[in-house]
């Protein structure tokens, strides 16, 4: 024989906390990143890696640089003369990060 227990819970919810749906707060996330961009120093930040490392393994290899250079349909400025600053969109750079994350990380550069 089976017994069930009705048990009826209350958890109270600070008033300055509200709750959402698993759904909702990817959405929420995905969107963070949207309209903005970033500089090198966010970049750096985000990726945990000085620039000079940046350059080396994400922006100027050919293979890579030929997807994110703005002059060739891409999504990163590079800076024409010194003392112009790089700039990123966001949310295409951490995509193009999340998808190659193997092939920068581990010198896999050739299967772009």
């Amino acid at each position: 024989m089976e017994q069930k227990l009705n048990v009826q819970i209350t958890i109270p919810i600070p008033p300055d906390t509200i709750l959402i749906s698993k759904v909702e707060l990817a959405e929420l996330k995905k969107n963070e990143l949207l309209g903005s961009y970033w500089t090198m120093s966010d970049l750096e930040k985000r990726i945990n890696k000085k620039q000079a490392w940046i350059k080396e393994n994400i922006l100027y290899p050919q293979n890579f640089k030929k997807i994110l250079d703005v002059d060739q349909g891409g999504f990163v400025y590079y800076p024409k003369v010194q003392g112009q600053t790089w700039s990123f969109h966001a949310a295409k750079m951490a995509e193009f990060l999340d998808k190659r994350f193997d092939q920068i990380f581990s010198k896999k550069r050739a299967a772009v």
